[in-house]
């Protein structure tokens, strides 16, 4: 039951996009077509879930018996940056069209606050391994989710007849607000 209510925490009532604010520069910059935001999702999933066990084994195995667990964000960061250079090397080997698709936007995931966030939250919130694993795959299934229904709105948006003044990044920020809005409605059913 507590992972049930774990991942519905992290999927809809604190949504990592739309609750927290986590993880903006690729949600509006990628969620332009449906399918660079499902590559650019699983892309993100498998670095997020991949973070978060290597930073839960380095924080307790390493910089709290050193004493240095001050150092936790640095090395995080480090961390983060290594995985998704291997990502990348690995989707321009596996998937070269979606490595194209996801161009400069697969490198930011090194900058992508979500993963961080995510990492850091394991740890704040004491989590045991196994927790924080999940907590990471249900949070980038609540990335990804957010994601592709942006994508979904935004492509219909296209064949919409928008007021020239609220066509592009203004009409997508408000749609972001509204959809932020939506998930708002599930804020009582978790804590």
């Amino acid at each position: 039951m507590e992972y049930l209510l774990i991942v519905i925490a992290a999927i809809f009532v604190n949504n990592v996009v739309l609750s927290q604010f986590l993880g903006i520069c690729p949600f509006l910059g990628v969620s332009s077509k449906i399918s660079t935001s499902i590559g650019m999702s699983g892309a993100v999933a498998f670095v997020m879930v991949l973070a978060t066990i290597v930073t839960f084994l380095l924080q307790h195995y390493v910089l709290v018996p050193l004493g240095i667990d001050f150092m936790q964000t640095i090395v995080f960061i480090l961390v983060i940056a290594s995985l998704v250079q291997m990502v990348e090397i690995v989707l321009k080997k596996v998937s070269p069209p979606l490595y194209q698709a996801l161009g400069v936007f697969l490198p930011l995931i090194t900058t992508n606050c979500a993963v961080l966030g995510v990492a850091i939250m394991v740890i704040k919130k004491e989590f045991g391994l196994l927790e924080g694993v999940v907590y990471s795959f249900s949070t980038a299934i609540g990335f990804g989710l957010a994601m592709v229904i942006m994508a979904g709105i935004r492509e219909q948006m296209e064949l919409a007849d928008i007021p020239k003044g609220m066509r592009g990044t203004p009409i997508t920020l408000l749609t972001a607000g509204i959809l932020a809005l939506a998930f708002m409605g599930f804020a009582g059913l978790v804590k």
